[in-house]
C-alpha cells in the first residue's frame, strides 16, 4: 500500500505541476497564450483566462484528498482539456513527431487515475 500511495502521488503531483504550469499564461493572458491559442488555434480570446481558471481547479482538486465525485469530474475535465488541445494541434499543423509532447500527460493523466482508483479500492478492502 505504502509503495502504490507513494506512486499515486508522485505522479499525480508532477500532472497537477505540469497542467498549473501551463494553466498560469493562460490565466494572465501572456502574449504566447494569445499566439497559439487564439491566432495559431483559432479560439477566442475570452476562451483562454477561462480554461486557464479551469485547468487550475482541475489540478487543485485532483491533488484534495477525498472529494471523489468531484475528483472524477476534475479528471474528465483534464482529459478533455488534453485531448482537445492535442486534436486542435493535429488539425492545424499535421501528425508530426513533437504530438508525443501532448501524449505525455495525457499518459500522466491515465497514471494517476488509475492510481487513485486502485487505492481506493484498497483502502475500501481494508476497511472491511
Amino acid at each position: 500500500m505504502k509503495k502504490l500511495n507513494i506512486l499515486y502521488w508522485v505522479i499525480t503531483v508532477i500532472f497537477s505541476a505540469y497542467m498549473i504550469f501551463t494553466a498560469v499564461p493562460n490565466v494572465m493572458v501572456s502574449p504566447d497564450s494569445v499566439s497559439l491559442i487564439s491566432d495559431t488555434l483559432g479560439y477566442p480570446k475570452y476562451f483562454i483566462p477561462f480554461i486557464g481558471i479551469a485547468k487550475i481547479m482541475g489540478a487543485v482538486v485532483i491533488l484534495i484528498p477525498g472529494l471523489k465525485r468531484l475528483k472524477e469530474w476534475a479528471y474528465a475535465g483534464l482529459f478533455f482539456d488534453l485531448f482537445s488541445a492535442t486534436y486542435s494541434i493535429v488539425h492545424t499543423w499535421g501528425l508530426s513527431f513533437d504530438i508525443i509532447f501532448m501524449i505525455l500527460p495525457v499518459i500522466f493523466l491515465f497514471a494517476s487515475y488509475f492510481l487513485w482508483h486502485k487505492k481506493m479500492a484498497v483502502l475500501k478492502t481494508a476497511s472491511l
